[in-house]
């Protein structure tokens, strides 16, 4: 991670922990200068990170505020940033797992090629039901290769994937890209969920890369639609 990422990460944890309220002004960039020791130019590349973010406004000849946000708004956004898994996106609250599925196959030509591997290489083929104090929010239907993600056990999948990727084979997730649309529940979905009557499903399909540019995971996910919220923020 560069200086200017890791100084902005800092900041953006300020932000959400509270350290930095809506409406606070940042401290000036020589200020942030001297506590992080370094120049200028990494304090300017830092802010302007935070500014593409959502999280920060630039005002001509008074410095950097925090923008006035809701609490849980700014939450969202710090995590989706972050790039945060299930478990990470919900501190505080009880988060558990069931796993429907957890077998070895070959992906079909569509995912080969969004894995950048080839139709004769070893995925982990992983479906689960990831459940929020109890209630059943999200069915993961999930494809990571072997070679790059070794050593999945069904105590990972009944935790969190993506901490054991960071934490334990010591790889950084970094991005990912997404498509979202709203779609009709299968019978089995509608079972897993607790769905009933015509309620549509929330499905979120993703590439999942780490910070050399790997793509690790493709996975779609699919949110019981009363239940979920997509937030965004745009930036001009």
């Amino acid at each position: 991670m560069l200086k200017y990422e890791a100084i902005a990460s800092r900041l953006r944890e300020d932000i959400q922990n509270g350290t930095y309220e809506p409406g606070q002004q940042l401290p000036l960039e020589k200020e942030m200068c001297a506590t992080f020791d370094v120049s200028r130019i990494t304090i300017k590349r830092a802010v302007d990170e935070l500014v593409k973010q959502g999280l920060v406004v630039k005002r001509r000849g008074s410095g950097t505020f925090v923008k006035l946000m809701e609490n849980d708004d700014v939450q969202e956004v710090s995590m989706a940033n972050q790039f945060s898994g299930f478990s990470s996106t919900f501190p505080g609250r009880t988060v558990t797992t069931k796993v429907l599925r957890f077998d070895i196959d070959h992906p079909t030509e569509q995912v080969a090629d969004k894995l950048q591997i080839a139709v004769d290489d070893f995925v982990y083929q992983i479906e689960r039901v990831r459940f929020l104090d109890g209630k059943p929010l999200v069915i993961e239907y999930t494809q990571m290769p072997i070679q790059l993600i070794p050593g999945i056990k069904m105590r990972v999948l009944e935790n969190s994937i993506y901490h054991y990727i960071e934490e334990e084979l010591g790889l950084k997730i970094q991005s990912a890209h997404r498509a979202i649309r709203a779609d009709v529940p299968t019978e089995r979905e509608k079972q897993e969920l607790h769905i009933k009557d015509n309620l549509p499903i929330l499905e979120v399909a993703q590439v999942a890369f780490l910070d050399d540019g790997r793509p690790f995971e493709y996975s779609v996910a699919r949110h019981r639609a009363d239940e979920s919220v997509y937030r965004t923020v745009c930036v001009r």
